[in-house]
C-alpha cells in the first residue's frame, strides 16, 4: 500500500525500459527493487515495465525474462490470464466488480487467491492493484503488489477445522453425557432402597475416609512446607551475604565521598591562589561537572540506595522467619507478632491489590508452638480474606490479645488471634462445613477445599480452637485461641 501511494504521488509511469533520460525510470526501478513487497508495473498496452526483486524471489521469474512482455499472468497461473492490473488498464468494470475495492487508495482493488504452482504445496497471495495516471488524469498503466499470506490462511483453516472438530466433539460428549445422566438417574432410582439400609455404614466410612484424606494432605502439606522452607531459607541466606557486604561497602563509600567532597572544597577555596590559567581550567571543569549539583545529589542517591538495601534485608529476614521449617519439628517459644509480620510480608503481593491490612496488636507473650505451622494458618486465613473481597477494595484486620482458659483442657493464659475482613461473607448454611476437607465455596479450579481443613488440624494439634463468625454482605472473622504453654503430651506428640 505504501509503495502504491508513493508511486501515485511522485513517480510517473515509464513505458519503456529504464534509461538515464530524466532519471525517472531509474528512480522508479530503484524504489521498487528496494521495496520488500513483490511489485510489478504494466503500461496501457499491458506490457510489463517494472518487475522488482521481491517478485523474482516470490515467483521465480527474473526481471530480464519479464520486462517488455505480457507474461505476468503466466507467472501465477502457468497460462495467460488477466490480473487485477489488466482489468484496471482495460477498464473491465464487470471483472473488477467481483473483487473488493481498496479503502485506502482510490480506484484500487484487492483480492486473495491460492496458487498451486508456486513453491512446494502452493501459496496464498493477497493482491492490491491500483491505476497509474498521467498529469491529465488518464490511466496510463497499473501497479500490482502481492503479499504472501499462506501462514495466515493455513492458520485460519487450521483454526476453522479445530473449531468444527470441537463442535463435533461437544455434540458427541453432550449426547454421551445425556445418556450417562439417564443411566445414572435410573441407577439412583434403583438404589434408593439399598441406600437407606447402607446410609449408616456409608456415613461412618465417609468420616473415616475424610480423616484419612486430611491426614494424608497434612503430611503432603508438611513435606511441601519443609521443602519450600529449606529452599527459601537457602535463597535468603545466599541473598543476605552479598547484601551484607554491599551494605558495608555503601557505608565505606559514603565515608570516602565525604572525604573527597572535603578535599574538593579545599581545592575550590584555593582557586583564588592559583595562576589565572589554572583557575580558569578549574572553573570550567567545575561548571562542566556541575559540582554543586553533584555535591547535593550524590548524598541523596546514596541515602536512597541504602534505604533500598535495608528494605531488601528486611524482606530476606521475613522470608527466613516465615520459611523456618524446624527440620525436627520441635516445639519452641516464638513471638507471634513476628510470625504474623513475616507472613503478611510474604503474602503482600496476593493481598495488596485487593485490600488494606490493618494490624491491631495487643500485648501478648511468646507462646510454645511450631512456628512454621502457625504461620501457615495465618497465611491461609489472610489469603482467603483477600479472595473474599469483591471488586471494591476492602480491609483485612489482624488483632491479637490475651485471655484466660476456663475449662480443664484450656487452663492457663491463652493468646488469641483474629483475622477479620469486610468481604462478601459466608452463607449461614455453609458455616458448619467450612472446616470439612475438600469443601470450598470458590469457583471450580480456584480452591482445593483443604486450606481451612489443614488450619483446623494445626490448631487442634496445638490444643487450641478456631471459630468463625460471618454474615453475607458484612464480612467474616476467624478467631484462633492458643495456649501459651503446651502440656508435655502435646509437645511430645509427633508432627504430621
Amino acid at each position: 500500500m505504501e509503495a502504491i501511494n508513493m508511486l501515485n504521488r511522485e513517480h510517473p509511469l515509464q513505458t519503456s525500459q529504464p534509461t538515464d533520460e530524466g532519471g525517472g525510470g531509474i528512480v522508479l526501478s530503484e524504489l521498487l527493487d528496494g521495496h520488500p513487497v513483490a511489485t510489478f508495473v504494466i503500461d496501457h498496452e499491458h506490457t510489463i515495465t517494472h518487475w522488482n526483486k521481491a517478485c523474482e524471489h516470490l515467483l521465480g521469474w527474473s526481471t530480464e525474462a519479464m520486462i517488455g512482455t505480457r507474461n505476468h499472468g503466466v507467472a501465477f497461473y502457468a497460462h495467460e490470464r488477466q490480473m487485477l492490473s489488466d482489468m484496471i488498464v482495460s477498464g473491465d468494470g464487470a471483472g473488477l466488480a467481483a473483487h473488493r475495492q481498496s479503502a485506502l487508495i482510490p480506484g484500487a482493488y484487492e483480492t486473495e487467491g491460492f496458487f498451486e504452482n508456486l513453491g512446494v504445496g502452493g501459496h496464498w497471495l493477497h493482491f492490491t492493484a491500483a491505476p497509474l495516471r498521467d498529469a491529465s488524469g488518464q490511466v496510463v498503466g497499473a501497479i500490482e503488489t502481492m503479499r504472501d499470506v499462506t501462514e495466515r490462511r493455513v492458520a485460519e483453516n487450521a483454526l476453522r477445522r479445530a473449531h468444527d472438530n470441537l463442535e463435533h466433539l461437544i455434540e458427541k460428549r453432550t449426547a454421551q453425557l445425556a445418556e450417562a445422566n439417564e443411566r445414572l438417574e435410573d441407577d439412583l432410582r434403583q438404589r434408593q432402597i439399598a441406600d437407606a439400609e447402607l446410609r449408616a455404614k456409608h456415613l461412618a466410612l465417609t468420616e473415616l475416609n475424610a480423616k484419612l484424606s486430611m491426614a494424608q494432605e497434612q503430611l503432603v502439606q508438611s513435606e511441601k512446607l519443609a521443602s519450600i522452607g529449606q529452599l527459601a531459607a537457602g535463597v535468603a541466606h545466599e541473598i543476605n551475604n552479598p547484601i551484607g557486604y554491599i551494605f558495608s561497602n555503601f557505608g565505606t563509600l559514603q565515608s570516602y565521598l565525604d572525604q573527597l567532597f572535603d578535599m574538593l572544597h579545599v581545592y575550590q577555596e584555593s582557586e583564588t591562589e592559583a595562576s589565572p590559567e589554572t583557575a580558569a581550567r578549574l572553573a570550567a571543569m567545575r561548571k562542566t561537572l556541575d559540582l554543586d549539583f553533584l555535591r547535593e545529589d550524590i548524598p541523596v542517591l546514596m541515602s536512597e540506595s541504602k534505604e533500598g538495601i535495608v528494605r531488601v534485608r528486611h524482606i530476606v529476614q521475613d522470608l527466613k522467619d516465615f520459611s523456618r521449617v524446624d527440620a525436627t519439628q520441635e516445639w519452641v517459644w516464638a513471638n507471634v507478632h513476628g510470625g504474623i509480620d513475616s507472613t503478611l510480608n510474604i503474602v503482600s503481593n496476593e493481598v495488596k491489590y485487593k485490600a488494606d491490612v490493618v494490624k491491631q496488636y495487643g500485648a501478648i507473650p511468646d507462646i510454645e508452638c511450631l512456628p512454621s505451622q502457625v504461620n501457615q494458618v495465618i497465611m491461609n486465613l489472610v489469603v482467603n480474606a483477600a479472595h473474599a473481597m469483591s471488586e471494591r477494595r476492602g480491609t483485612i484486620t489482624v488483632r491479637t490479645g490475651t485471655s484466660q482458659g476456663l475449662d480443664a483442657g484450656t487452663e492457663g493464659e491463652q493468646v488469641w488471634i483474629e483475622v477479620a475482613d469486610n468481604g462478601g461473607g459466608i452463607a449461614r448454611e455453609n458455616l458448619s462445613r467450612i472446616f470439612d476437607p475438600f469443601f470450598t465455596t470458590k469457583p471450580v479450579g480456584k480452591g482445593t477445599g483443604l486450606g481451612l481443613s489443614l488450619a483446623y488440624g494445626i490448631i487442634q494439634k496445638h490444643r487450641g480452637s478456631i471459630d468463625v463468625d460471618s454474615e453475607v454482605g458484612r464480612g467474616t472473622t476467624f478467631r484462633i485461641v492458643l495456649p501459651v504453654r503446651q502440656t508435655s503430651a502435646a509437645s511430645e506428640e509427633p508432627s504430621p
